[in-house]
C-alpha cells in the first residue's frame, strides 16, 4: 500500500483476557487500531484471532481488560465491557463480518443490506433508493447479480460480497474482516482489495484476518501475531517478508507429547491411492497413497479443501471422472459413507456433536450405530452391545461416573473416545480422522495419540486432518498440505518443519508441475 501519515487511535484494549470456564484462550493482550490503516491479524488455527475480534465487536463477553474507542472528536473513551454486545458497536461503527455467513436467505440483497437499517421517506420505506444503493454498491465489489433474487439462490461467493456491502451500507469506523475472501475468487477478492484501499482512503480502520500471506503483504499497514491466545507482537507490515510471518505464526518446539510412530516399511502394501482427485467447486488436484501401518497427516488453512476431499473418499461427494481411487490395487467408488465402511473405511468426524454423536441417546447406542450389523439379526443383542461397549470403555479409556448418562453429558474428550470406539467396533483398516483433538484437554490428546499410534502399529492405516500444526508433524510419518483445492506436497523427513508446511499452505512453494501433476523430483 502507499505511504500514509500517520493517523489518530480509533481503538484499543488493554490487558485483554478471555477464558470459558477454566480454559482461557486469550492472555493479557494489548492492541491498538488507528484510523487509516489495515491492521493484519495473524496466528495458526486457533491461536485466539476470532475469539479477539468476537470481543471487539461485542460477540464475546471480556473476562479481563480495558477496552477504549474514539468518540467522533476523537478521544478515546472507555467501554463498559457488561454492556458492550454486537448491537452496541454496529451502533458506534464497529462491524464485524463473521467467517460464517449472517444472511437471511429468503430474503434478496436489498432486504438483507438494509435489514435493521432501513432508509424511509415519511411514514414509508424508500424501495426505491434503498435498490439504487444496492446496485451502486454491489457494482463497487464488482458483483454483477440481480438484487431482487432471494439469497438462498445464489453462490457463497455472492452472498459474502453481499455480507461486504451489508458493512459497507452501515457507514463503518472500524470494519472487522474474519477470512473474508475464503470463498471468493481472485477477481472478487481484487474489488474487496480496492473497496479496502477506499475505505482506508476515507478514515475507515480495518481489522483484517487472513491465513493468505500475499494478501497481508497486498493490504496491510501493521501486522499483530498472535499464538496460542497470546501476543507475539505487532509489526511494521512492510519490514516483514512471507516467510518471516509464516515463521512468527508457528516458532515453538515440539515435547514429548507425542508417541514415537514407527514408519511403515518402504515396501509396505498400498492400502489406499487416490489419482487426479478433484471434486467440482471444491477439489481440482489431489493425488496420494497411503501405506499399510502409516499415519499420513492432512495439513492446510482454512477452506483449503481437507475435509471435502476426505468426504469424496467415503462417498459424501463424488469425484469427477478423470479421478480414480484404488483400495489394495482395485478401482472402487463409494455412493454412501456404508458402502465405504464396508470397503474397511472408518471417518471420525470433526463435528462430534453436530454428525458424529447422537447427544441425546445412551452411550451403548452411539457405540454401535456404525456397526448395528455385528449386533443384531433382525433384532438387536442387547447384551453383545453391552459387552462389546464395556470392552471399549477400558480399551479408550472413556471415564464414566454412570453408565446410564446420555453422549451430551460426556466431556469433550470423553465424547471424542466415545467416537474413536464407535468408529474402530466396525474394525476397518483404514481411518481417516478429522481434527482428532479439537476442543480437549491437553490430557485427553496425549491419551487420542498414543491410541492413534498403537492402531499404526498394529498395521491399521490412518489419515489425520488437522489444524494443529504440532499435532500434524509429532504424529504423522508424512505430511500432505493442500493449498486452494490442491494437494501442493507431500513432506517427510528433515523437510517436516512447521515453517515448511506453512509455506506450501499459504501457496509460497508447491511440488506440482505447471500442469499440475506431482514433480517426480
Amino acid at each position: 500500500m502507499p505511504d500514509t501519515p500517520p493517523h489518530r487511535t480509533l481503538f484499543t484494549a488493554k490487558s485483554l483476557t478471555k477464558s470459558f470456564g477454566e480454559v482461557r484462550v486469550l492472555s493479557n493482550i494489548d492492541l491498538q487500531v488507528n484510523q487509516g490503516e489495515v491492521l493484519a491479524l495473524l496466528g495458526e488455527n486457533g491461536a485466539g484471532k476470532s475469539t479477539l475480534v468476537k470481543l471487539i465487536g461485542g460477540y464475546e463477553t471480556v473476562s479481563g481488560g480495558l477496552l477504549h474507542l474514539a468518540n467522533e472528536a476523537g478521544e478515546l473513551r472507555p467501554l463498559n465491557s457488561d454492556t458492550w454486545k454486537h448491537a452496541t458497536a454496529e451502533a458506534q461503527g464497529v462491524i464485524l463480518i463473521h467467517q460464517e455467513l449472517n444472511l437471511a436467505e429468503q430474503l434478496n440483497a436489498v432486504e438483507n443490506i438494509f435489514l435493521g437499517n432501513e432508509i424511509r421517506r415519511g411514514p414509508f420505506l424508500d424501495k426505491h433508493r434503498m435498490l439504487e444503493l444496492t446496485r451502486e454498491y454491489l457494482s463497487i465489489l464488482d458483483c454483477d447479480i440481480d438484487p431482487l433474487v432471494p439469497v438462498a439462490q445464489l453462490s457463497v461467493s455472492v452472498k459474502q460480497m453481499i455480507e461486504i456491502a451489508k458493512a459497507y451500507a452501515k457507514n463503518s469506523r472500524l470494519l472487522i474482516l474474519d477470512e473474508p475472501t475464503a470463498v471468493l475468487t481472485a477477481k472478487e477478492s481484487e474489488a474487496l482489495f480496492q473497496l479496502i484501499d477506499r475505505l482506508t482512503e476515507q478514515g475507515v480502520a480495518i481489522v483484517y484476518i487472513s491465513h493468505k500471506l500475499d494478501e497481508i503483504e497486498r493490504i496491510a499497514d501493521r501486522v499483530v501475531v498472535l499464538r496460542d491466545g497470546e501476543l507475539v507482537g505487532d509489526y511494521d507490515a512492510k519490514t516483514l517478508t512471507k516467510d518471516d510471518m509464516a515463521r512468527l505464526m508457528v516458532g515453538r518446539e515440539l515435547t514429548n507429547l507425542f508417541p514415537v510412530a514407527t514408519p511403515p516399511n518402504a515396501t509396505s502394501e498400498v492400502v489406499l491411492e487416490l489419482k487426479k482427485g478433484a471434486v467440482p467447486g471444491l477439489i481440482s488436484n489431489a493425488s496420494f497413497q497411503l501405506r499399510a501401518g502409516e499415519i499420513l497427516g492432512f495439513a492446510g488453512l482454512v477452506g483449503s479443501g481437507r475435509t471435502a476431499l476426505m468426504e469424496a473418499i467415503i462417498g459424501l461427494h463424488q469425484f469427477s471422472k478423470s479421478s480414480e481411487l484404488l483400495i489394495r490395487g482395485k478401482s472402487v467408488s463409494f455412493s454412501s459413507l456404508a458402502a465405504a465402511r464396508d470397503a474397511g473405511i472408518a471417518y471420525l468426524t470433526k463435528d462430534r456433536k453436530g454428525s458424529g454423536l447422537l447427544l441425546g441417546m445412551s452411550l451403548p447406542i452411539n457405540f454401535s450405530l456404525f456397526s448395528l450389523h455385528k449386533f443384531s439379526n433382525g433384532l438387536i443383542n442387547t447384551k453383545k452391545e453391552q459387552e462389546a461397549f464395556s470392552e471399549a470403555v477400558d480399551t479408550f479409556e472413556i471415564r464414566l461416573k454412570d453408565l446410564s448418562i446420555s453422549a451430551g453429558n460426556l466431556s469433550g474428550g470423553n465424547q471424542q473416545k466415545l467416537l474413536l470406539a464407535k468408529v474402530m467396533a466396525a474394525e476397518p483398516s483404514i481411518i481417516i480422522v478429522d481434527e482428532p483433538t479439537r476442543g480437549i484437554d491437553i490430557g485427553t490428546k496425549s491419551q487420542i495419540y498414543h491410541f492413534i499410534a498403537n492402531l499404526a502399529e498394529k498395521g491399521h492405516s490412518i489419515i489425520m486432518v488437522s489444524s494443529d500444526m504440532m499435532e500434524v508433524i509429532g504424529l504423522s510419518h508424512r505430511v500432505a498440505v493442500m493449498c486452494r483445492g490442491q494437494l501442493v506436497g507431500i513432506l517427510e523427513g528433515e523437510q517436516k518443519q512447521e515453517h515448511e508446511i506453512m509455506r506450501y499452505a499459504a501457496g509460497l512453494e508447491s511440488q506440482l508441475t505447471q500442469e499440475g501433476e506431482k514433480a517426480s523430483a
